[in-house]
């Protein structure tokens, strides 16, 4: 039964790798005798290497406390993350990590399997950054060999550029078509005036300054 989202929200605490071990406390199991239940349940998250009840440990009446010990940390944070305040036979469970019973060894491998965990994410990023760059250089090297070989079929340095008769019209509406022979037509009248002032420009002569010079 997943959890009850009417209640209250957990609050959330950070756990460094130190807080974190392969060793788990779970409370407020119903004294039911559901101790293989509490084993199948943990289980579907990863393989255990034991699993027994704590009868020494005080707890609230007509519960249960078990300790759990996994064969790796990841599947114990795997497990804590889905399976604290799980709603397991009408109780909340309440999982919580055990890193006092853990081993030097078992310290030393919990330090290790981070760092080899940190590693390749950081491997993983860099790989995707170089993969996408290396596709954006292909794009670009296909982008200049088609344009070069377009360009080769054309024979020319630059595809042929396509004129339209200036008598054309472009729109199917008559005013947008009048408005545009208008606009050329003016076009063309600056432009010859244009021409025409540079004509006279050239055929003025230069002025040549006889005065004595003293």
């Amino acid at each position: 039964m997943p959890r009850n989202k009417k209640d209250e929200q957990p609050a959330v605490r950070v756990y460094t790798v130190c807080d974190e071990s392969r060793y788990l406390i779970i409370k407020n199991v119903p004294a039911l005798g559901c101790g293989d239940d509490i084993l199948k349940l943990f289980q579907s998250y990863g393989d255990i290497e034991e699993c027994k009840p704590m009868d020494e440990e005080d707890c609230e009446p007509f519960t249960d406390v078990y300790w759990i010990k996994f064969l790796q940390v990841s599947n114990a944070r795997f497990a804590k993350r889905k399976l604290d305040e799980y709603i397991f036979l009408g109780n909340k469970l309440q999982v919580s990590y055990a890193p006092h019973f853990e081993s030097l060894s078992d310290t030393k491998e919990k330090l290790e399997c981070r760092r080899r965990e940190v590693l390749a994410r950081l491997n993983s990023g860099k790989f995707k950054e170089s993969s996408d760059r290396n596709q954006l250089v292909a794009k670009k090297t296909n982008f200049k060999r088609e344009y070069a070989e377009s360009n080769h079929a054309y024979g020319k340095e630059d595809p042929p550029i396509t004129r339209v008769s200036s008598n054309k019209e472009y729109f199917p509406s008559p005013s947008m078509n009048k408005t545009v022979n208008l606009v050329r037509e003016k076009l063309e009248k600056i432009q010859s005036s244009s021409n025409h002032i540079e004509d006279g420009l050239a055929l003025k002569k230069v002025r040549v300054d006889n005065r004595r010079r003293i």
